[in-house]
């Protein structure tokens, strides 16, 4: 082994690229800093009373991750010390000098002092203490080395060294060239580029065992719970390969490899680093350590379990279907009831266009608590609501089934499940369109606490149940008319879930579906046709939903015809059985119901718009029924809206009154702004029809209370920037004051009106077609 030890440096296992053993056969090794740390933790103990509180404790919070992290250059180690001791730091960096710029039998007595700290009745480390075992093997591996490997270990220290003093050297150059002013900004950029591991992480042989795991475990948690902390994909990556080329064995390091892939949705990567971990999992028989001898079998049941999961992320159903069959046939021979009901949770995700997918799900979750699995059983109950959401069931029923789920977070501590929970519950809320019991439930998401403790200091707040929630609040701000606040969400998700992070998409969807909103109510039509593509790209069926909009806004009636049925087609094709493989698979897509009434309300409109009233009927009876079927309430009142609009299109607008007044108070309560504004601007339209046969008293007494709705309705689409809805009220408005002679407001109506009217085109159909 001494061969291979001096072949490269003093520690790497390998020559030419060629690895020769088990890099992490040796637990650790002496490296020139792990020597300056050991000069830290011997400054340390002769410091011992000379050190305030603060400081010491200061710095006992600092050894930890400089034991654990990877090395880094002298003067970083320098800096972290300076921030909790200036003048231990100095102390260590006179000790490392001299110990440089001596000679070889200064290092040789510096270890052989090192013996002193486990002496005396007292002594200064204990043996099985965090620093004592440290100090014990870096003793032991010192002591194991050869002379050839001492002596290049004393020339990497001056090295080391000498590296630190050119950088400081330069430092102080550029100090003298600079003016105080910017120095100071230099300093600040420093100080701010402290956190930042990139540059840093790698060193010039392998890490240890230990610094790779704590390596390893803490980049996995930051992907798991705060990716932007974590290391960019790129750079991620080329520490991997660099930590596999000296032990391609290392299973952790290709399952982090996987994960990482599958942030930037490489498939190739992914299946090839995943296919990887399980084989060197049977290889080095980690498996068969902790399982008995049957360890060989479970890597193979959970390979096949994995990759099936993986197709079923990619979309690539049929293989995932062969994987799981796999997966289920290994768990069945092996009796391994843990494995078979991860597969039959699997199962159901592929299968749930079947009709029996329902029982299976209900099957899966009793075995769950049978066996003990609440993860397992909480995802069941979960799955299960949203089934019943798609089948319309009332939401009461749903929220007891989840406060179920919530008895098993509670009693197991499963943050993550109670995080999803939430979210699901926001969703619920939204769904079923009580948009005020959707914010409740997105605050409570989003003040609350972590239950799970996570390393390196990060709270699970960047999990993808957060970027669901943060979303759904961006929207409801957005209908409410606060776009400045809605920008402010969408800026906080940008900066949380970077456009390169694998919960972007996300907030990529609900942002330009915000500016397509804004754009639309604006009259900027070309600005909305310009965001389809945007939209397409992320969701296809909501972006031909969204030309049909901006098509039918522009008169191109047959065009936007042509794409209404076609979605129309398609909606009543998949009804009740395409679902989106995700966590929360109908928090962001609504479902084929939901969409399919939107098409069937935008198809009535067109309807109208065309003059083809009374085949705008059928259409919406049939948006109505669904509505109800499925025990959407909001959607229901939107439609029977439009049905008052259709019976005063129609001339019979007493009969159209009387049905607003059962729709309209939950369009007031929990509507958009702008349906709020449409459906004061309809009631009094069909006030002002209503008036024609009655006493001049009593329609003079009408047209003052339609002039009140309309106010109303025009203070909603102020604060939407709704700019044509608002010209039709003003021009609504001075026909009223004109017919009650009033010619102050009507001259005030009518200026404001033509401004307007200036300003956008007008569309060239009468008034009374216009519902929205």
């Amino acid at each position: 082994m001494a061969s291979v030890h001096e072949s490269l440096y003093f520690n790497p296992m390998m020559t030419n690229g060629v690895v020769h053993a088990n890099v992490f056969g040796i637990k650790d090794w002496v490296t020139p800093y792990k020597m300056a740390l050991l000069v830290l933790l011997s400054e340390l103990g002769r410091a011992g009373a000379q050190l305030g509180l603060l400081e010491r404790r200061r710095l006992n919070r600092l050894l930890l991750p400089l034991l654990q992290g990877p090395d880094m250059s002298l003067s970083r180690l320098r800096k972290a010390i300076e921030e909790s001791c200036p003048n231990l730091a100095s102390s260590v960096h006179i000790r490392i000098k001299l110990m440089a710029e001596g000679e070889l039998k200064d290092m040789e007595q510096f270890f052989d002092d090192l013996s002193d700290s486990f002496t005396g009745t007292e002594p200064e480390v204990h043996k099985t203490s965090v620093v004592g075992l440290f100090l014990r093997h870096m003793i032991l591996a010192y002591n194991k080395l050869s002379f050839s490997q001492v002596y290049k270990l004393y020339t990497a220290l001056q090295q080391y060294f000498q590296n630190d003093e050119k950088k400081t050297g330069i430092d102080e150059t550029d100090m003298e060239l600079t003016n105080t002013d910017e120095l100071e900004g230099k300093m600040e950029k420093e100080e701010l580029d402290i956190p930042l591991r990139e540059e840093e992480i790698s060193c010039g042989g392998p890490l240890s065992q230990k610094q790779a795991e704590y390596f390893l475990s803490q980049q996995a948690s930051l992907l798991k719970n705060d990716e932007t902390k974590a290391l960019t994909p790129a750079a991620l990556q080329k520490e991997l390969n660099n930590l596999l080329k000296f032990n391609p064995d290392f299973a952790e390091a290709h399952y982090l490899s996987y994960l990482n892939s599958l942030r930037v949705q490489d498939v190739f990567s992914s299946t090839h680093s995943l296919l990887h971990y399980f084989d060197r999992l049977i290889l080095t028989g980690a498996e068969s350590k902790s399982n008995g001898d049957e360890g060989y079998g479970r890597s193979l049941r959970y390979a096949a379990l994995n990759l099936a999961a993986l197709h079923c992320r990619f979309g690539h159903y049929q293989q995932a279907e062969l994987a799981l069959q796999e997966a289920i046939r290994i768990a069945q021979e092996s009796n391994d009831h843990v494995c078979l009901q991860h597969c039959l949770s699997w199962l159901y995700i592929l299968e749930q266009q079947s009709s029996d997918s329902c029982v299976l799900l209900e099957h899966s979750v009793k075995k769950a608590v049978h066996f003990g699995l609440p993860y397992l059983a909480s995802l069941g109950i979960q799955s299960l609501v949203q089934q019943r959401a798609f089948a319309g069931k009332t939401a009461n029923k749903l929220m007891d089934a989840l406060k179920d789920s919530d008895l098993l977070h509670w009693k197991h501590s499963l943050s993550e499940l109670i995080d999803i929970s939430i979210a699901q519950k926001t969703a619920i809320w939204r769904l079923y369109g009580r948009s005020t019991m959707a914010l409740q439930q997105a605050q409570t998401l989003l003040s609350m606490n972590s239950l799970e403790s996570v390393n390196v200091g990060v709270q699970q707040n960047n999990t993808e149940s957060f970027a669901v929630v943060l979303c759904h609040l961006a929207e409801l701000h957005a209908e409410q008319g606060y776009f400045a606040a809605a920008s402010e969400i969408l800026k906080h998700l940008k900066e949380r879930f970077p456009p390169n992070s694998q919960h972007s998409q996300l907030w990529m969807l609900f942002d330009q579906k915000i500016q397509f909103d804004r754009a639309m109510n604006d009259g900027r039509y070309h600005i909305a046709d310009s965001l389809v593509a945007g939209i397409t790209a992320l969701n296809s069926i909501e972006g031909v939903y969204r030309k049909a909009i901006v098509l039918k806004a522009q008169n191109q009636m047959s065009e936007a015809h042509k794409l209404l049925q076609k979605l129309l087609t398609h909606c009543q094709k998949i009804k009740n059985t395409e679902m989106v493989i995700s966590g929360f698979f109908f928090s962001l897509l609504p479902p084929t119901t939901l969409a399919l009434i939107s098409v069937l309300l935008s198809t009535a409109e067109l309807y109208w718009r065309s003059s083809c009233h009374t085949i705008a009927l059928p259409v919406l009876l049939q948006a109505l029924a669904l509505s109800r079927e499925y025990s959407l309430q909001y959607l229901a009142s939107e439609t029977v809206l439009n049905l008052a609009f259709s019976q005063l299109i129609l001339g019979i607008p007493e009969q159209a009154l009387n049905i607003l007044h059962m729709a309209i108070e939950p369009i007031l309560a929990h509507g958009a702004v702008l349906d709020k504004g449409c459906a004061m601007f309809l009631v009094a339209k069909c006030q002002v029809a209503s008036a024609t046969s009655y006493t001049p008293q009593k329609k003079a007494e009408a047209l003052e209370s339609a002039i009140l709705n309309l106010n109303e309705a025009k203070v909603y689409f102020v604060k939407v920037d709704c700019r044509e809805q608002l010209r039709d009220v003003l021009y609504f408005q001075a026909r009223l004051f004109h017919t009650l002679g009033r010619m102050q407001e009507r001259n005030k109506c009518a200026m404001l009106f033509r401004q307007l009217h200036q300003e956008l085109p007008a569309h060239g159909v009468p008034l009374i077609n216009a519902f929205k």
